[in-house]
């Protein structure tokens, strides 16, 4: 592919002063005073009213292929992903087959190399078909060309406290992390939303917030005893803030993410017993998402991670308890951390480029060599950059989305902001906020 020479006239970096980005041969190859930057034989992009942040890194992605290509395959669910302004995404294992085998991982691995969208980084499961019972082939995941780092069986729990501390071991050897679904089972048999208040009115069968802060607090426990990495996903009660803030002062290495959801949404949505709300874990109250919003803020939760998750339309339109769980979130990701984080003066921007860039690319080791992601915006670095207009609203339509599922809780919400374009190592994969087709 002929490399293209981009110049980002008039653009602030970190939403500093403002400068010309010269991106060239896949790296920023100059940062140039604003407005002097030669542009001879370049694509010029006009930024003046844009932000620059390193490319966006997700910890957690459901991109359903293998075996539900009805609600996403790697090709929309990274287009998607390019659209929200991200250059790498790790995909869950929850596939059909599990992505249990080095072969399977390949194989998304490879789908992700021909979309060309964003890098694609394959989640190995921790047990076989994500049964709970045997671990799945750990080391050769770890030493197959997807060189996979990160292992989950989300949508499931490792419940098995033995077997969750062999896995916390086995990843040792290559320093690998267990990112685990915080719920135990046998809390939460037949739980439709979080136990409380509203499920009491309503009628909906509660799921406590013990069920998550349990298994929380035994994994970072077992992570102390081996010496190992464990991260916590999904994280949305406020005693979770406060386990894994113990856990961190304590020195345990672990880390967390929360989903843009539940630092916006609470269980109050639920009253209206629309499937497009119900989620795993489930949204929590206000109490919570304010005390997830402080630990994001203090640095106790590390990144935000989308938790993309599509479903086809009859899996959402349904009854309450039929439905699927899940919400997409690729698309809309970013401006929700502005509204939520940067708006109530919370965050930075540098802040939002530490946990939706530079933390989760470290916590799933992609920051480092050739095709690193997460770096900061330098001469020299990887040309991973996403251009934000932080002054364009945009009104939520699910149906003019990438994704091929339209299950998102934000339809019609009025978010801030919006993504402008997206720079795979100085390739635009995103432009004029539209996807380009790839060569």
């Amino acid at each position: 592919m002929t490399s293209t020479t981009h110049v980002i006239q008039n653009v602030a970096p970190y939403g500093k002063e403002r400068v010309d980005l010269v991106l060239r041969d896949g790296v920023i190859a100059a940062i140039e005073p604003a407005g002097t930057a030669s542009a001879e034989g370049a694509e010029v992009i006009d930024a003046s009213e844009l932000i620059a942040l390193p490319g966006l890194v997700d910890l957690h992605t459901h991109l359903r292929e293998p075996g539900r290509e009805d609600a996403e395959t790697v090709f929309t669910g990274t287009r998607a992903a390019a659209v929200g302004g991200f250059t790498a995404v790790h995909a869950m294992a929850n596939t059909t087959p599990t992505q249990d085998t080095a072969g399977v991982v390949e194989q998304v691995w490879r789908l992700g190399k021909e979309a060309g969208w964003c890098d694609v980084h394959p989640i190995g499961a921790v047990s076989v078909g994500l049964e709970g019972e045997q671990l799945a082939e750990l080391g050769a995941m770890a030493a197959s060309e997807a060189q996979v780092r990160v292992f989950s069986d989300d949508g499931k729990c490792v419940h098995d406290p033995v077997l969750m501390r062999r896995a916390l071991e086995y990843v040792k050897s290559f320093d690998g992390v267990i990112a685990q679904h915080a719920q135990e089972p046998r809390l939460t048999e037949g739980a439709q939303m979080n136990e409380g208040i509203v499920s009491a009115e309503i009628g909906l069968a509660g799921w406590p917030a013990v069920a998550e802060e349990s298994i929380i607090a035994r994994d970072v426990l077992l992570a102390e005893h081996v010496g190992s990495r464990v991260h916590i996903c999904h994280l949305s009660t406020k005693g979770s803030v406060e386990i894994v803030r113990w856990a961190k002062q304590r020195g345990i290495n672990v880390t967390a993410e929360a989903t843009p959801h539940h630092l916006i949404l609470t269980d109050e949505c639920a009253r209206e017993y629309n499937p497009v709300f119900k989620v795993n874990p489930p949204l929590r109250t206000q109490e919570d998402v304010d005390a997830v919003r402080e630990g994001l803020a203090d640095g106790t939760i590390d990144i935000v991670a989308t938790d993309h998750a599509p479903h086809p339309t009859e899996d959402k339109d349904c009854e309450w308890n039929a439905a699927a769980f899940g919400m997409t979130g690729l698309e809309t990701a970013l401006p929700i951390v502005h509204e939520t984080m940067v708006k109530t003066g919370k965050f930075t921007w540098e802040d939002v480029a530490r946990v939706l860039s530079v933390n989760p690319a470290r916590i799933g080791r992609i920051d480092d060599g050739e095709l690193a992601q997460g770096r900061p915006l330098e001469v020299g670095e990887p040309a991973n950059v996403v251009l934000y207009n932080p002054n364009s609203p945009v009104v939520v339509d699910p149906e003019a989305q990438a994704t091929l599922s339209n299950n998102s809780p934000f339809a019609g919400m009025e978010l801030p902001g919006r993504v402008v374009a997206t720079f795979l190592r100085g390739r635009a994969t995103v432009l004029n906020s539209t996807p380009i087709t790839q060569n």
